[in-house]
């Protein structure tokens, strides 16, 4: 909750059941007042290495797609990359929304560990 604010959103609701077949959903808020809500299911469970899971929001829940999120220690353990591979989109229109979005997110989680 911390860091999860795509576009300036404010996360209202958050729960996680990490495991595989585990499910999460996140509620957010518009600064103009309107709602969110996205969830999905944990497909895989690597811990400190990978987290997979599938990505639909409530709005439109056919167009379900697929976050990647690994983590490679570098330096001695000093550092850490994380690579985000957001994938199976319906139409790029789609992809592109999400690319700002996450860009934005992954801004805001470098910023708290500056």
């Amino acid at each position: 909750m911390k860091w999860m604010h795509p576009n300036n959103n404010d996360v209202i609701h958050a729960e996680m059941d990490v495991r595989v077949g585990g499910r999460f959903r996140i509620i957010m808020r518009t600064p103009e007042g309107e709602e969110h809500d996205v969830s999905g299911v944990f497909q895989e469970v690597v811990p400190d290495e990978k987290l997979v899971y599938t990505w639909a929001w409530r709005s439109t829940p056919e167009r379900e797609s697929l976050v990647t999120f690994m983590l490679h220690g570098e330096h001695g353990g000093e550092r850490t990359l994380l690579t985000l591979k957001h994938e199976q989109f319906a139409d790029e229109a789609a992809r592109d929304d999400h690319e700002g979005g996450w860009n934005h997110v992954l801004d805001e989680l470098s910023r708290q560990f500056a």
